[in-house]
């Protein structure tokens, strides 16, 4: 019962963050089976992007029955992506549990942050007007850096993601948020398969618990956001981030 509600609690946060802002679900899942479970951080950062699959996936399809997903983009950068991520991993199944860091904790308080002061108000006629060749270049370097630091610390990713889409990129909230819940349905499923690759199968109880429970909120979130105003979009994000980011910092730190 006591993994269970760790699990659904988990869950909680790292679906509502995924539907929401794009966040990797092991921004919240890992500390949470690290620190009250006592699972190795290699197996739960498995867990945690086994847990982004599905939910990454229902709620790219909500953002994209709502046009508000950009395929052809998001492609080239997800190839880029997908080959980091497996560098990523390896380097990470080399170091030892407490050098995978807080570093996706502190990136989603302040992200939370930025979308509260600085919201992203962007349009989509304004999106379309960088021209194809650029947006290819930005994809690719913007890829590398996500790619290594998804598969590094199997978090970070989406928060990478949502902030280079809105701010190197120039999309406008739901459709940096649909586009990156899609390229990280594959590059959750890449980094979960290569670390049960190296690290083995983890506890199967645990994973059930948290894919369910994250694709669950995820699928709530993604519905609610797709129909609120860019406005209350980014207050909404803003809130749910700087919440998580506290509550995980609280975590880690007890």
């Amino acid at each position: 019962m006591y993994k269970f509600l760790i699990c659904f609690i988990a869950g909680i946060g790292a679906g509502l963050g995924t539907g929401f802002a794009g966040m990797s679900a092991a921004a919240v899942i890992s500390p949470m089976l690290i620190v009250f479970l006592g699972l190795p951080a290699y197996g739960a950062v498995g867990i945690a992007l086994a847990s982004d699959v599905l939910a990454s996936a229902v709620s790219a399809y909500t953002y994209g029955k709502n046009k508000n997903l950009d395929i052809r983009n998001g492609l080239v950068m997800m190839a880029t992506v997908l080959l980091f991520t497996l560098v990523g991993s390896w380097v990470a199944s080399l170091l030892p549990n407490t050098t995978m860091g807080n570093f996706s904790v502190f990136m989603t308080f302040l992200l939370g942050i930025k979308f509260i002061v600085r919201p992203v108000m962007t349009t989509k006629e304004s999106m379309n007007a960088v021209s194809r060749r650029q947006q290819i270049v930005r994809s690719i370097a913007s890829g590398t850096v996500v790619g290594f630091i998804c598969g590094f610390i199997g978090a970070g990713g989406g928060m990478m993601m949502l902030l280079l889409l809105t701010s190197i990129l120039g999309y406008e909230l739901k459709t940096a948020v649909g586009t990156s819940v899609f390229i990280m349905a594959f590059t959750a499923l890449t980094g979960a398969v290569s670390h049960f690759a190296i690290g083995g199968i983890p506890d199967i109880w645990c994973l059930i618990f948290c894919v369910v429970s994250t694709l669950l909120w995820a699928r709530v979130a993604a519905k609610f956001a797709n129909k609120a105003s860019a406005a209350t979009l980014n207050r909404a994000t803003g809130v749910v981030l700087v919440i998580l980011g506290a509550a995980i910092l609280g975590v880690s730190f007890f």
